[in-house]
C-alpha cells in the first residue's frame, strides 16, 4: 500500500510569490444580463451568502462560467452520470412555479410565496384549499413528508393565505400571523389569541389546529403559537444554502493559479501540520493532507493517477520564503486495489525550515480527475534559545522505525507516529503523545518536573509526572496512555513544566474524543523517504531560504557547504555561484560553472551567469557566445537579448547590437533605455 517515489525540489533566489490579494465586490446590477439573471432569479433561493458574495468578487465572464459549473457539481448528487438531476429538477420547478403560481397575480411565478416554497422543497405529498370558506379567508395547506434529509421534521404543513380577496398567496406563520389573522371577521387582536383559535375550531378545526402550529402532534397551549413552526419557515429558506461552500473560497483564490479544467472541481481534506526538530537540531514541517476522496484511472488491468503537489511558505507579508513541486505517481494492482478502495487515502511529507512566523499553503492536484485540494496553515519555526515548549502531537499508534538516521514524515526520536487529523480515538488504541521542550534552563531541568493530564470537563482522569532527573538528555517526551478503561467523550490533555513548588512555568494543550466505535477506519499513506538529516540537500533549500530573508552572509555559508559535499551536482554548483555573484565574486562564478557547459551534455542553464560574470569582467566576446548558446536552447528571453546587444556594442559591432535590442524591443516595446539606444545606433547609421 505504501508508495516511495521520487522527491523533486525546485528552488530558486528569485521566486514570484502567488499573490491571493482581495478582490474588489461589484454589485448584482452591474453584472452582464445572463449572469444577473442567474444570480438574482434562478439560484436565488439556493445559492448560499459566502457563494453569492465570492461569485461578486470574480473579474471576468470566463471566472463566472466556471463559478457556475463548479455551483452545480458540488450539489449533483451523482457525479459519476451525465446528468446533473438536481440542476435538471431545480430548473423544472422554476418552469412550473412561473406557469402554475403567477396566473392570478401580477408578480411573476418564480417571485411569489408558492413558487419560492416549490423551487425549495417541490411538489407537496399532499394539498388541501379552503378558498370558498364564508368566514375564513382563502386560505391552501400544504402536506410535506420524507424531508428529513434537508435537516427539517418527517411531516410538517406549509399554509399560504390571502388577506384581502385578489392580494397574493402569503406563508403563514403561527407566531407572525395568529389564528385571527385567518378569519374574516375578528377584531385584528392579537393578544385574545384563544379567542380566535376557538372561533376558528367551530368553523374548521383542521385549520384551526394548524393555525397553532405547522407540524403535527406539535405540544401548544391555545394562548401561545408554536415557535418551532417559525423556526420550520426559517429552516425551508435556509436549509438549500447550507452546503460544502468551501469550493468558492477555494476556486477564488486559486483562480489564476491552477489550470481551466481544475477550477470547478475543488474537493474538501483533513490536513495536519507539526514542527518538530531532529536529532541534529533541524527543524522540518511535517504535514499531511488526506483529501475526501482520491479518483483513480483503470487503466490495461493498473489503476493508476498521479497527483502534483505544490507547497509554498511565506512571511507573514506574503514574501516567498521556500516553495516546493513534486510529482506522486500511484499505481495498484486488482488485489492491492481491493484492499484501499474502501479506505481514505493520506499523503503525508516534510521540509526544513528556518527559524521565524510563517504561512504555508499546500496545493494538491490529480491529474487523472482533474481535481484539486488545498490548505493553509500558519506555522512556527521556534528560537532554541528561548525556552518554549512545542505543541502536543497526539497519535493512535506508533511504531519501531527501520529507518534508523533517516527522516520520515512523523517519525520522532526512533517511532514512526501515525496520525489522525481528526484527533478520533478509539478504546482500542493508546494515546501517544510527544512534544519538545527548547532552551530548557539548567535549573528547570535540575528541579523541575513534566506533568501531563487528561481530563474530561474539570475531571482528572489520567496523569503522569516526570520529574526533571527522569527527562531525556534531548528535551523530548513521548508519553503514552492506554485508553481502554476511557469512556466514550470530547476530552482535554494538557502538557505542563512545573517547578519544585508545582509553579507552572510553560504549557501546551490539545483536545481529542474517543469514539463510541471499537474500531476506527485508518488511511492507506503514502509518503517518502527523505534524506538523512546530514546530506547536501538541507543545506542548499535552508542557504535559499536565508537568502529570501536577506540573510545573505548566512545563506552563502549554508550554499557553499552544499556545494563543497557535492561539487559534482549541478543544482547545488548553480546555487552557490548565484550568490558568488551577488557578492561580484565572478572569476569565482566562472570557475565553479564553466566545467558544467564543457563535454556532450551542457547545462545550458549555467549560460546566463556566466555570460554576465564575462560581461562585467570586460570579456565581452566569451560573454557574447555564452549568452548565444542560452538563446539557442531557451529561445527568447528579455534580459539576455539586452546584454547581448550591450556586449555588441562594446565591441563595435553595431548592426550585431541592433538585432539584439530591436528584438527585444518585440518582446516588450515599452523599454525606455533601449529604444534610445536603437534610435542612437540608427541615426549613426544614417
Amino acid at each position: 500500500m505504501r508508495r516511495y517515489f521520487l522527491v523533486f525540489l525546485l528552488f530558486t533566489f528569485v521566486i514570484p510569490h502567488l499573490c491571493w490579494s482581495s478582490q474588489t465586490k461589484i454589485k448584482p446590477e452591474e453584472l452582464p444580463p445572463v449572469f444577473k439573471k442567474w444570480l438574482e432569479e434562478e439560484v436565488v433561493y439556493i445559492i448560499s451568502s459566502k457563494e453569492k458574495d465570492i461569485f461578486l468578487q470574480l473579474e471576468t465572464d470566463r471566472e463566472r462560467q466556471i463559478f457556475i459549473d463548479a455551483f452545480w457539481r458540488i450539489r449533483d448528487p451523482n457525479p459519476s452520470t451525465p446528468e446533473n438531476e438536481f440542476k435538471t429538477e431545480h430548473y423544472q420547478r422554476i418552469a412550473y412555479a412561473n406557469k402554475m403560481f403567477g396566473r392570478d397575480s401580477p408578480t411573476i411565478g418564480w417571485r411569489t410565496e408558492m413558487g419560492r416554497i416549490y423551487i425549495i422543497l417541490g411538489e407537496a405529498n399532499s394539498i388541501e384549499k379552503y378558498e370558498n370558506e364564508t368566514e375564513v379567508r382563502p386560505t391552501i395547506i400544504w402536506f410535506y413528508q420524507g424531508k428529513i434529509e434537508m435537516g427539517l421534521p418527517n411531516s410538517f404543513n406549509v399554509v399560504f393565505f390571502r388577506q384581502e380577496e385578489f392580494s397574493d398567496w402569503e406563508i403563514y406563520s403561527p407566531i407572525v400571523h395568529g389564528p385571527y389573522k385567518l378569519l374574516r371577521f375578528f377584531a385584528d387582536d392579537r393578544i385574545n389569541i384563544e379567542a380566535a383559535y376557538k372561533q376558528l375550531y367551530k368553523i374548521n378545526p383542521s385549520i384551526a389546529k394548524i393555525s397553532m402550529s405547522l407540524i403535527p402532534n406539535d405540544q401548544t397551549s391555545l394562548t401561545s403559537p408554536s415557535m418551532a413552526s417559525d423556526i420550520l419557515i426559517s429552516r425551508i429558506f435556509e436549509t438549500p444554502k447550507k452546503v460544502e461552500d468551501e469550493y468558492a473560497e477555494k476556486l477564488l483564490k486559486y483562480k489564476d493559479i491552477i489550470e481551466v479544467e481544475y477550477t470547478a472541481n475543488y474537493i474538501g481534506n483533513d490536513n495536519f501540520v507539526q514542527t518538530i526538530q531532529n536529532d541534529l537540531g533541524l527543524f522540518l514541517v511535517h504535514y499531511l493532507i488526506e483529501p475526501k476522496k482520491l479518483s483513480i484511472e483503470l487503466y490495461e488491468d493498473s489503476y493508476h493517477t498521479t497527483l502534483e503537489i505544490s507547497g509554498q511558505v511565506t512571511n507573514l507579508e506574503g514574501k516567498t520564503i521556500y516553495q516546493f513541486d513534486k510529482s506522486l505517481p500511484l499505481q495498484f494492482n486488482k488485489n492491492q486495489f481491493d484492499q484501499i478502495k474502501s479506505k481514505l487515502f493520506s499523503y503525508q511529507d516534510a521540509f526544513p525550515m528556518v527559524e521565524g512566523s510563517y504561512k504555508f499553503h499546500l496545493l494538491m492536484k490529480n491529474k487523472v480527475s482533474r481535481e484539486f485540494t488545498s490548505f493553509e496553515k500558519q506555522i512556527l519555526i521556534p528560537s532554541t534559545a528561548k525556552f518554549q515548549m512545542s505543541p502536543l502531537l497526539l497519535a493512535h499508534s506508533k511504531k519501531q522505525s527501520p529507518y534508523v538516521g533517516q527522516i520520515k514524515p512523523f517519525k520522532v526520536k526512533d517511532q514512526q507516529m501515525y496520525i489522525s487529523p481528526k484527533r478520533d480515538f478509539s478504546k482500542e488504541e493508546n494515546l501517544h503523545v510527544y512534544f519538545e521542550l527548547y532552551g530548557v534552563p539548567e535549573g528547570t531541568r535540575t528541579d523541575g518536573k513534566i506533568k501531563v493530564t487528561i481530563s474530561k470537563s474539570d475531571e482528572v482522569i489520567q496523569e503522569q509526572v516526570r520529574e526533571g532527573t527522569q527527562w531525556p538528555q534531548d528535551d523530548k517526551f513521548l508519553i503514552s496512555f492506554p485508553l481502554f478503561d476511557m469512556s466514550p467523550a470530547n476530552y482535554g490533555i494538557r502538557a505542563s513544566v512545573q517547578n519544585r513548588d508545582g509553579t507552572e512555568v510553560l504549557f501546551e494543550q490539545q483536545f481529542f474524543y474517543i469514539s463510541h466505535r471499537l474500531s476506527l477506519p485508518r488511511p492507506f499513506i503514502s509518503t517518502g523517504l527523505l534524506a538523512p538529516a546530514d546530506n547536501a540537500v538541507y543545506d542548499y533549500i535552508l542557504g535559499g531560504q536565508h537568502f529570501n530573508k536577506g540573510q545573505v552572509q548566512t545563506a552563502k555559508t549554508l550554499l557553499e557547504r552544499a556545494y563543497r559535499k557535492e561539487p559534482i551536482n549541478f543544482k547545488y554548483a548553480l546555487g552557490y555561484a548565484q550568490i558568488l555573484f551577488q557578492f561580484q565574486r565572478h572569476q569565482e562564478v566562472l570557475d565553479i560553472l564553466t566545467p558544467f557547459v564543457l563535454g556532450e551534455d551542457p547545462q545550458h542553464s549555467a549560460y546566463n551567469l556566466i555570460g554576465r560574470s564575462y560581461q562585467i569582467l570586460g570579456q565581452y566576446a566569451q560573454a557574447i557566445e555564452s549568452f548565444q548558446a542560452y538563446l539557442a536552447f531557451f529561445g527568447t528571453n528579455l534580459k539576455v537579448l539586452n546584454d547581448l546587444g550591450e556586449c555588441h556594442f562594446q565591441l563595435g559591432n553595431r548592426e550585431d547590437a541592433l538585432v539584439a535590442w530591436k528584438k527585444s524591443l518585440e518582446l516588450d516595446p515599452n523599454q525606455k533605455e533601449i529604444q534610445e539606444k536603437v534610435n542612437t545606433l540608427e541615426g549613426i547609421k544614417e
